[in-house]
């Protein structure tokens, strides 16, 4: 009864809202990596989205190349992604930890630019097919929908990565030295920490985040040198709405708008794509700090 008043037959209300739950994984795993850093290295890492790509390559490279399975990858990816991060920030990023934020934005986003366009260059735009695992194959009939099983695996994996990560940073003896670095590293330094060595380390772990929402990726949208730049400016509005650097705001507001944007496919096909944008900027106006963020 419901669906005939809404005109909407249930097959395509469930399936858009699975949709927005896939879309919303992602937006969350990605701009709670971009909340990580940005909260305790105060950097605009623009490169997310290329280092989302490089995740996704990496697993295709180790199936490729190597022989290395998805399961495997989605263990590697992350730790090679993130070691490559890791460099970046020891070469780059320390030099502008003291600067303004416009530097680092600058910076990360010529990064960004070079790797699109070296991975561009040998691979073309068009996408390259990545399987997902055996165990994964196939789908459950619910009646209302058929929901496949490996989408159903990246909402619950993306869910429980993201709640782990706020578990660590806000729950734990560590989260509370990262988060004192960012206020005092002075103090944390008297304590016998090495701030730097926490600094470098944290960016590899965002970064690290970014590659393994990539390898989950790529068996949905393919594995494409400009997948991670049709994605990093929806993220970076997720990231605002929920507050810069907030990390329960960052998934709170990836998995809500994810099924926002899937319900305007549904009632509003015309608005999917601004809908994020729109209330980006009704957030920005009634509360500047974002949703969950804290005005300084």
């Amino acid at each position: 009864m419901i669906f005939d008043l809404l005109g909407v037959p249930p097959q395509a209300l469930f399936g858009q809202l699975l949709l927005g739950l896939i879309n919303g994984s992602f937006y969350a795993l990605l701009s709670l990596g971009l909340a990580v850093i940005f909260g305790m290295l105060n950097i605009i890492n623009f490169a997310h989205g290329a280092q989302y790509m490089l995740g996704a390559f990496c697993a295709y490279f180790l199936l490729q190349f190597a022989g290395i399975n998805y399961w495997l990858a989605l263990i590697i990816a992350p730790i090679v992604v993130g070691a490559f991060g890791i460099v970046l920030e020891r070469l780059f990023l320390k030099h502008l930890y003291k600067l303004d934020h416009l530097y680092g934005l600058l910076l990360t986003f010529g990064i960004a630019l070079i790797l699109e366009g070296i991975f561009r260059r040998y691979f073309g735009s068009s996408g390259i097919p990545y399987s997902p695992p055996q165990l994964l194959t196939g789908g459950y009939n619910l009646g209302f929908m058929y929901l496949p099983k490996y989408r159903a695996w990246v909402v619950i994996c993306s869910l429980t990565v993201c709640l782990l990560t706020w578990f660590m940073i806000e729950k734990t003896r560590l989260g509370a030295y990262l988060r004192a670095a960012t206020e005092n590293p002075t103090l944390v330094r008297a304590f016998g920490i090495n701030v730097p060595r926490m600094i470098t380390l944290t960016y590899g772990f965002g970064v690290g985040l970014a590659a393994l929402a990539g390898v989950m990726a790529a068996p949905i949208y393919n594995v494409s040198p400009q997948m991670g730049a049709s994605l990093i400016i929806v993220v970076f509005a997720v990231v605002v709405i929920g507050g810069m650097g907030s990390i329960m705001g960052a998934i709170v507001t990836g998995f809500s708008l994810g099924i926002i944007e899937g319900l305007t496919k549904v009632f509003f096909p015309q608005a999917s794509n601004t809908v994020i944008f729109v209330i980006m900027v009704i957030v920005l106006l009634t509360r500047p700090a974002g949703l969950f963020g804290r005005t300084t």
